[in-house]
């Protein structure tokens, strides 16, 4: 059988003080209780040869919080690469002596209700929103008048209700082109991938790789329009590169794009990066495994998870969007021009 746990009156008792004044003692009420230095010292040693750990059930009755919030996404926690936001949201759910619980919706939005009411009913405290993909939601009615932090999301309204935390795409666009006129490279550069409004992160990109060319007074030469899959971007380039487009640089929207991209430079002859340069977005796996290894605008994902904790359990503010730094990761894939 389990050992029986140790009460408070256990620890009062072997301590030589009222239940009360362990109580006190135990919840760091020493001071204002003014409780002798001796008497706290007895019931910390009692507590620690007991073993003695708090009924959170029974003060989260008495309190009405139970150092509990919960984190409801749609993919977030089964991709195992976005999933390192998770990773940020437990380290700062520790940070704050709370318990971090988890929930995956997979855009089901009946899955949705019941899993919030679920976490309602269990009195978590607070909630982190979040989704795999930026992009601008509506927070379920089940969650309105609870505090909330979105997490890589946002809604549309022009003065926000919660805070956001996404990846700064724009600025993350902003360094890709610094990183590219850096290298000495101001013509032949062309944008693989389709930069469709309805992306969030393609469209953010974009803008932010327009605004650092046009600080620099640099023009893209072109785009490579295809779905941001390997084997599209491959056979976007390749066809490219047959009817004569001669790239000098290829900034790809994402890795994946990168990967079909190198593919097509190799089968047409070109050496990446003494012919063509590539830079990319998102850091993933693929750019480190990629040969040369792929230069690439790192997702933040761990500091976002964090980020959204830290908002929800610290102190709020005024609500706003808080855009997270996306940082350059520099290998082998850009050269001189």
């Amino acid at each position: 059988m389990p050992q029986q746990r140790a009460t408070l009156l256990q620890v009062a008792q072997r301590a030589g003080v009222s239940r009360s004044t362990a109580s006190f003692v135990l919840a760091g009420r020493h001071v204002d209780m003014r409780i002798s230095e001796d008497a706290r010292q007895r019931v910390l040693r009692a507590a620690q040869e007991l073993d003695y750990r708090p009924n959170l059930m029974a003060r989260s009755l008495r309190t009405k919080v139970t150092k509990t919030v919960a984190l409801v996404s749609d993919t977030l926690a089964s991709d195992p690469y976005a999933g390192r936001a998770i990773h940020g949201a437990l380290a700062a759910a520790v940070a704050h002596g709370h318990l971090l619980f988890i929930g995956e919706t997979e855009g089901d939005a009946v899955i949705e209700d019941k899993l919030i009411s679920d976490f309602l009913d269990r009195q978590v405290d607070a909630f982190v929103y979040a989704s795999m993909f930026t992009r601008y939601v509506r927070i379920p009615k089940v969650l309105k008048g609870h505090p909330v932090v979105l997490l890589n999301c946002l809604t549309r309204a022009a003065r926000p209700a919660y805070h956001s935390v996404i990846p700064d795409e724009v600025g993350a666009g902003w360094s890709a082109a610094k990183t590219i006129i850096e290298a000495g490279h101001r013509d032949g550069i062309h944008l693989v991938g389709s930069p469709a409004q309805h992306v969030f992160a393609g469209r953010e990109r974009l803008a932010g790789i327009r605004e650092g060319f046009g600080a620099a007074r640099v023009k893209l030469a072109g785009t490579i329009d295809c779905d941001w899959w390997p084997e599209p971007a491959y056979e976007a380039v390749r066809g490219a590169l047959v009817n004569g487009l001669e790239p000098r640089t290829l900034i790809c929207l994402n890795d994946r794009i990168a990967l079909g991209a190198y593919q097509a430079l190799r089968e047409a002859g070109h050496a990446i990066p003494d012919d063509v340069s590539v830079l990319s977005f998102d850091d993933s796996d693929l750019a480190a495994w990629l040969r040369p290894q792929l230069t690439s605008i790192s997702l933040p994902h761990y500091q976002l998870g964090w980020k959204a904790v830290e908002l929800l359990l610290g102190s709020p503010g005024e609500p706003q969007v808080h855009r997270v730094p996306m940082p350059v990761r520099l290998r082998a894939s850009i050269g001189k021009p």
